[in-house]
């Protein structure tokens, strides 16, 4: 049988006001603030421990520098300009001033340094390549493709036979300004006779007086030969295969002009 349900009792009725957390909600965000901030403290703490240990301790003393990639400067020459690192802090120490000071060397042209724990530092550099002798004030100087100074040419460099360059500086000035137009046209000539070695062997003499005339004088001749300023390998071939027969029908010359092959100017020398 159906029983109907008392009528509610209209003198209860349900909250709808929920109970505030906002004082327990602070109260976490505090604690885990808290807790992030100690986390942080502790970190913090045993980093520069760590740093400190390794600063002060005896272990972590730079004792040997190894260099790699030098010919023209000795490791011992190296490890002088960087003694200034041996005895210092690992983690302390100036690789910056240290790469500078390497830097300052006319042959390097650019250095790695590295950290290698616990004592050791690696150095690797990368040197300039002497690839002429430039005549500049009378002087002979170790020249680079780029035409960068790398030192005046002595008995501590015997062992190159590298063609001689004139007219490298331009204008009256005594000093040693190299003409950057006239050193790009060097790097031009003498890197296309790279695939040549047969040509570039033999070539004695470089007149870079006009950069848009290169002038070389091969060994053991005394003509000067006019390139001009492009296909360098094809003109000084034309002139190496017909030096024999032009001496044959020009006996003492001065210079031949190979700007214009297959036609040749020959200037005979004058008396």
């Amino acid at each position: 049988m159906p029983v109907n349900a008392p009528p509610a009792d209209k003198r209860f009725r349900r909250s709808h006001v929920r109970p505030t957390t906002r004082r327990a909600s602070w109260r976490g965000r505090w604690l885990r603030g808290l807790a992030v901030t100690g986390i942080v403290v502790l970190f913090a703490s045993g980093v520069f421990g760590a740093v400190g240990y390794a600063i002060t301790s005896n272990r972590f003393t730079i004792r040997r520098i190894a260099v790699s990639g030098n010919q023209r400067l000795s490791s011992g020459q190296v490890q002088a300009l960087l003694a200034h690192l041996v005895g210092s802090s690992m983690v302390a120490a100036d690789i910056k001033l240290a790469r500078q000071r390497l830097l300052e060397s006319p042959w390097v042209s650019d250095v790695e340094i590295r950290r290698v724990f616990p004592a050791s530092v690696s150095v690797v550099l990368t040197e300039r390549r002497a690839i002429a002798l430039s005549q500049i004030n009378d002087t002979l100087f170790l020249i680079d493709r780029a035409g960068m100074i790398l030192g005046e040419y002595g008995p501590d460099y015997a062992e190159f036979d590298l063609p001689i360059v004139h007219g490298l500086t331009s204008g009256q000035s005594r000093d040693m300004i190299v003409d950057e137009k006239r050193a790009r046209t060097l790097g031009q000539f003498l890197a296309s006779l790279q695939p040549r070695p047969d040509l570039a062997e033999r070539v004695s003499e470089i007149d870079l007086q006009d950069p848009m005339n290169v002038v070389v004088v091969l060994k053991g001749d005394t003509v000067a030969v006019r390139l001009g300023k492009e296909k360098f390998v094809e003109r000084l071939g034309s002139y190496v295969e017909l030096a024999s027969t032009l001496r044959e029908r020009v006996p003492d010359i001065d210079y031949v002009d190979v700007r214009y092959v297959p036609k040749l100017v020959v200037g005979p020398r004058r008396r």
